[in-house]
C-alpha cells in the first residue's frame, strides 16, 4: 500500500507534529481537495505514512457531474482547471470509498459545498457520525455558478453556512476561502468568530486561457482556477495577511513545488500545508517534503516545527 521506504531518522529527531484544533496530526502535509480524488487512486505512488491527513475532493448532498470537457489546460508555471466539482454524492463516499480510507488511519478530512446554506448544514449532519476527523467546507470554489464562491466573499454568509453546520456538527469546521486580496483578514475573523477551528488558504485563482489558433476559450466553462507555482507568492502574502489577524490555526494552500515554498508557508504562520497541482507531476512529493523539513529543522537547530511557525522577522537588518 505504501511506496517505497520511509527514511530512518535519528530517535530524536525534530517533532513534526501538528495541532489543528482538537486534531492531531503527525505531519503538517496533505493533499489539497480535488487533487488527490479519494485517497485510492494514488496506491503503490504515495506513501501514506508521510500525509498528516487526507483531504478528498469535494462531495455535494447528490451527484454532481461537474463542467463538460476539456476542463483542464496547462498554463506557464502551473495549471487552469474547471472540473466543476464533479463527485458521486455523499452517500456513494460513506459507502464505497470511507471504509478504504479507514483502514489507513489517517485522519480524513472531507471537503463539502453546496448551493445553499441547508445544503451545507445536511452535509455536516450526514457526516456527523461517520468516522471523518473533520469537515472542509468549500466556500470559494470559482468553478461553479451557484453557491461555493458567494459563501467566502460575504463576511454574513460565512457565518451563516459556519453556523449552520456547526448546528448539525461537533466535527472541526475548516472553511476554504478564496484569494481576497483586500478582505482575507475580515474573512478569517468571520469565520472564527462564527466557530470554525481553522481556515484553509487560498482556493484557485480565478483566471482564463484563450486558444488562439481557434479564437476560443481553452477550457470549455471559459473560465476556471488557475493553481501551481504562478500563485505561490500570492498565496504567502495572504496566509502572511490572514496569520497576523487570526485567532485559529491556517492551513496554507497555493503553489508548493518544494520543501522551501511549505517552510515559506510556516515561517509566515501557517500550522500545516496542503499539496495540490505538484502531486500531478510528483505524486511522491509528499516522502520528500517531509525529509526536507526535517533535514533543514536539524540544520537549524529547531526541535519541533512549531518553533519555526509564525517565525518571519519582519524588522529589516541593522
Amino acid at each position: 500500500m505504501n511506496a517505497g521506504k520511509e527514511r530512518a531518522f535519528p530517535k530524536d529527531s525534530p517533532d513534526i507534529s501538528v495541532r489543528i484544533g482538537p486534531l492531531e496530526l503527525r505531519s503538517p502535509f496533505m493533499p489539497a481537495s480535488g487533487t488527490f480524488g479519494y485517497g485510492r487512486e494514488y496506491r503503490g505512488l504515495v506513501d501514506y505514512r508521510a500525509l498528516g491527513a487526507i483531504v478528498v475532493k469535494g462531495l455535494s448532498l447528490e451527484p454532481c457531474p461537474g463542467n463538460p470537457p476539456p476542463r483542464t489546460v496547462e498554463t506557464p508555471c502551473g495549471m487552469l482547471n474547471a472540473v466543476g466539482l464533479q463527485n458521486p454524492g455523499v452517500d456513494y463516499f460513506l459507502r464505497n470509498h470511507l471504509p478504504w480510507l479507514r483502514d489507513l488511519e489517517i485522519p480524513v478530512i472531507v471537503n463539502v459545498w453546496g448551493k445553499t446554506i441547508q445544503e451545507y448544514a445536511a452535509l455536516a449532519r450526514r457526516l456527523h457520525d461517520s468516522g471523518v476527523a473533520a469537515l472542509e467546507l468549500n466556500v470559494s470554489c470559482p468553478n461553479v455558478k451557484a453557491g461555493g464562491v458567494h459563501f467566502g466573499t460575504d463576511p454574513r454568509a460565512l457565518r451563516q453556512v459556519v453556523r449552520a453546520a456547526a448546528e448539525q456538527t461537533d466535527l472541526p469546521l475548516i472553511p476554504k476561502l478564496p484569494p481576497l486580496l483586500h478582505e482575507t483578514a475580515g474573512m478569517v475573523q468571520a469565520a472564527a468568530e462564527a466557530g470554525a477551528t481553522a481556515i484553509t488558504l487560498v482556493n484557485s485563482v480565478p483566471a482564463m486561457k484563450v486558444d488562439v489558433a481557434r479564437r476560443r476559450p481553452a477550457l470549455a466553462a471559459v473560465t476556471g482556477g488557475l493553481s501551481g507555482p504562478a500563485i505561490h507568492a500570492i498565496a504567502v502574502r495572504l496566509v502572511w495577511q490572514a496569520a497576523r489577524a487570526s485567532p485559529i490555526p491556517i492551513i496554507a494552500a497555493g503553489g508548493v513545488a518544494t520543501a522551501e515554498d511549505a517552510i515559506e508557508f510556516f515561517i509566515v504562520g501557517a500550522s500545516a500545508v496542503q499539496i495540490g497541482t505538484s502531486i500531478f507531476t510528483s505524486p511522491r512529493i509528499f516522502g520528500d517534503l517531509r525529509e526536507r523539513l526535517l533535514k533543514y529543522l536539524l540544520e537549524s537547530n529547531f526541535s519541533s516545527l512549531t518553533q519555526v511557525v509564525g517565525s518571519l522577522v519582519e524588522k529589516p537588518e541593522a
